[in-house]
């Protein structure tokens, strides 16, 4: 319970805030549907990105204290305040070609109009984040495991992990093979999106070499954590990220960056109120920080040993949603459920498997 009790304070403030501002809109009665739409909001980020804090617990795991603890106070300053406030008016300003404080006016005083131009560029955010995701998926999914979950699927995928580039090739075919589906007028924008995705992804890479001084071939060399222990390298990223530094940060910044999209556009389907919804998503980022730093210490990847499998192959169905939603509707308790499935799967299949091997 210690390592969330600054959530649950959190959690408290922000609901107290969320409370404060009903009230003030609209009186008691609509005090109570904000604090209630505040707690769905908080539920369903936790439900969306619960992947995501296992993801960035098999990376953050052989980062030292000082590293973490950016990644906790500035890293969340950047997923709470950046992520969910700040992009979505970057976002509006930039593609309908009006000012930042014209925008936060439009927020605050016309969410609905807000919401609206928001929405209207939502196939290229999902292009961006679906194609960001893609590639963490791939990169998983072709790396060197050494324990296989869909084994009939990974063993014979393990065949292309020698392949150069096979996982930006997979993703770009991916990419073009969405344009079928994107409408006309749009496909333009969504295929630079995307390709954009991609872009950051492999710069993410090119300054993890850089920092590190050596080349991609090197990647697959023995990483030792902060105490000295090796960290077996299943998340198809570099020995840069998996010891942390600021290439780590960043690539765990635009990771979370990928997943927020997908919550703050689905936000708007629930309330155009954007400090509501901006209390929400942080309530939920805030426990998913928290329980990716509960996974590392209770080595919970360790003992449930298809956890982080589970988890990338959420990301990839994220993805893949992510990319058909550049044309179709996808209801977020959708997206919710497949991800929640693969985890429960996995842990399920992972207690089987530590009840096999127990002797």
């Amino acid at each position: 319970m210690r390592h969330f009790l600054f959530d649950i304070i959190f959690t408290a403030v922000c609901l107290a805030i969320a409370a404060w501002w009903g009230y003030s809109h609209g009186g008691m009665s609509a005090m109570f549907v904000a604090l209630g739409v505040t707690a769905i909001l908080a539920i369903m980020e936790v439900s969306l990105s619960f992947d995501n804090a296992v993801v960035n617990a098999s990376i953050l795991k052989g980062w030292n204290d000082f590293w973490k603890k950016i990644f906790l106070t500035v890293g969340m300053l950047i997923a709470v305040f950046g992520m969910r406030l700040i992009f979505p008016i970057v976002i509006v300003a930039v593609t309908a070609k009006i000012g930042v404080i014209e925008v936060v006016n439009l927020a605050l005083h016309n969410p609905a109009q807000y919401a609206e131009h928001l929405n209207a560029h939502h196939a290229e955010i999902s292009a961006f984040g679906g194609m960001f995701l893609l590639l963490v998926f791939l990169n998983f999914m072709f790396g060197d495991k050494d324990i296989h979950w869909f084994t009939w699927l990974e063993d014979r995928l393990m065949r292309f992990s020698k392949v150069d580039a096979m996982s930006v090739f997979v993703a770009l075919a991916v990419l073009m093979l969405s344009m079928s589906w994107v409408d006309e007028a749009k496909q333009g924008v969504v295929l630079v999106a995307g390709i954009w995705g991609v872009l950051v992804y492999l710069g993410v890479s090119v300054i993890s070499a850089l920092l590190e001084g050596q080349s991609h071939e090197d990647e697959a060399d023995e990483v030792l954590d902060a105490n000295g222990q090796p960290i077996t390298n299943t998340a198809g990223v570099s020995a840069t990220i998996l010891k942390g530094g600021v290439a780590g940060f960043v690539y765990l910044e635009v990771l979370d960056a990928s997943f927020s999209f997908d919550g703050v556009i689905g936000a708007f389907a629930i309330t155009n109120d954007v400090i509501i919804i901006m209390l929400g998503l942080a309530i939920g980022a805030m426990f998913v920080r928290s329980m990716t730093i509960f996974l590392v210490k209770k080595g919970t990847l360790s003992e449930f040993v298809y956890l982080e499998h589970g988890a990338h192959y959420a990301i990839g169905a994220l993805a893949v949603i992510m990319l058909l939603s550049t044309h179709f509707h996808v209801p977020e308790v959708v997206t919710g459920l497949i991800g929640v499935a693969f985890i429960g799967l996995s842990l399920y299949n992972s207690i089987e498997y530590n009840k096999r091997h127990q002797n």
